[in-house]
């Protein structure tokens, strides 16, 4: 029987809060495992689920926030963008309102003003996926 080995497949979610029309920021949480620092919420798809659900379900349990998709930002593939092993993660742009509270994997989730994302503290290619965002607004 063949057996596909492939790559682990994960999501992550730049989450912009709003308050009423007023854009606050973007989510990050502290990581509370390694490898240790600042990333998007995100995490591994779950069989059966869709990616689409897998963004809403991680970011509900690393955040508490109800966010809801805006669209897809983009496929991030590098082999080497995990340093635990090789993971694909599909991003998406996500609207949420409220305060985030950390919860499953993040030690800390909190709003930050595009203009104070601390990039040196980004884990896995975090800071790429950002800044490009970024430049697209």
């Amino acid at each position: 029987m063949f057996e596909p080995k492939t790559p682990f497949l994960a999501v992550d979610g730049i989450v912009r809060v709003w308050e009423g029309d007023r854009f606050k920021g973007i989510v990050l949480i502290e990581r509370h495992y390694k490898p240790y620092g600042f990333a998007l919420p995100g995490g591994f798809v779950n069989v059966g689920e869709t990616v689409e659900e897998a963004v809403i379900r991680e970011v509900k349990e690393e955040t508490g926030l109800d966010a809801k998709i805006l669209k897809l930002f983009g496929v991030y593939s590098d082999p080497k963008r995990d340093p635990r092993f090789h993971v694909v993660s599909v991003v998406f742009v996500l609207d949420a309102q409220g305060e985030p509270k950390a919860g499953d994997d993040a030690k800390r989730a909190m709003i930050i003003p595009l203009e104070e994302i601390p990039f040196d503290k980004m884990v896995f290619d975090h800071s790429k996926i950002i800044k490009e965002y970024i430049r697209c607004l």
